[in-house]
């Protein structure tokens, strides 16, 4: 099979290699997924750049998300998933071979069926962002009839969440650092979009809300959002943080959390029950099914080939929506 892989970790151009790999073959649980499209998530670049972890394998194929079709299945797969069409998840966690490639090989819990009216390069966006913003909302209850606040509301995650809150039945408010930017949360649905960069952010969430404040907070970075965040959430909101930026040590002023009666949470997908993931997928395909018009923003695609180039568009942080790299050349 064509694949990209990289042997050692380093700037894009200089480890990602493109050739053939050895196709593989579905064990015992596991189903074969031949790839349409494979996203380019920034975890998937800093994994690649030695930002994250090690080495864990001596040879890796990146990237974590994808969609394609079920062309084999291993022992204990029912023989019904051959021929499904279906987007994917966690591909390169835990085993050597992501979705940088025309084939993978994964557990077959990681896969749910990719809607008709979407296409693989919308599918190949759902993984990981769409999986984290799902869990963000609902694994601490209905949030039908509350305010709820998404901080970097037009990222990956943050616009599958704006969606999904309005799904849910939620008011919702967004964060953004740019003119573009609230125009992408202002088309997910979002009904109030704030420019996080301004001083008086704070005073306009709070105005937003007549003074109460936020039931719920979905959080790119506590670090960061510390402030903003404690200042706007309503009392007994609930305040859950999914991911780390540059200042992932910041000192956390408890009074104001236990003043307020908050309830923070870490969202680490991760480390997750497969039983709650389960209920995840399970929740976005009811999503994907009452709302088939739900938006995916594709930024670029680019050839499996210039994978490499994917990457650095990625790295540079000036997208609008997914990175996409297509597998079948």
């Amino acid at each position: 099979m064509k694949a990209i892989w990289y042997d050692r970790q380093g700037p894009a151009g200089e480890v990602l290699q493109f050739g053939e790999l050895p196709t593989p073959q579905p064990g015992p649980g596991e189903v074969r997924v031949r790839l349409h499209a494979s996203a380019v998530n920034p975890a998937d670049a800093n994994r690649r750049g030695g930002r994250m972890h090690g080495m864990e394998f001596p040879r890796i194929v990146p990237n974590s998300d994808g969609a394609g079709v079920v062309d084999a299945v291993g022992s204990g797969v029912d023989a019904g998933m051959l021929g499904s069409r279906v987007w994917l998840y966690f591909g390169q966690r835990g085993r050597a071979y992501g979705t940088a490639a025309q084939y993978i090989c994964l557990p077959y819990e990681l896969t749910a069926p990719l809607p008709e009216h979407m296409d693989f390069t919308q599918g190949a966006c759902l993984g990981i962002p769409g999986m984290t913003a799902y869990c963000s909302l609902f694994l601490r209850g209905p949030i039908e009839g509350k305010t709820v606040l998404v901080t970097g509301g037009a990222g990956a995650v943050g616009h599958y969440a704006v969606q999904l809150a309005k799904w849910g039945g939620a008011r919702v408010l967004a964060t953004v650092s740019s003119p573009r930017k609230a125009a992408h949360a202002k088309r997910a649905g979002a009904d109030e979009v704030i420019d996080y960069t301004a001083p008086d952010a704070a005073v306009s969430i709070l105005s937003a809300t007549g003074g109460r404040g936020v039931d719920h907070i979905v959080d790119v970075d506590a670090g960061c959002n510390l402030r903003l965040c404690l200042q706007v959430a309503a009392n007994h909101a609930n305040w859950v943080s999914y991911a780390i930026g540059p200042d992932p040590d910041a000192a956390f002023p408890l009074a104001g959390l236990i003043r307020k009666n908050l309830s923070l949470h870490g969202l680490y997908l991760s480390g997750l029950p497969f039983e709650v993931r389960r209920v995840a997928q399970q929740g976005i395909a009811r999503w994907l099914d009452e709302v088939p018009q739900a938006i995916h923003t594709v930024d670029r695609v680019f050839e499996l080939r210039d994978t490499a180039t994917a990457h650095l568009v990625v790295e540079e942080r000036g997208k609008l929506g997914t990175v996409v790299v297509t597998c079948d050349s």
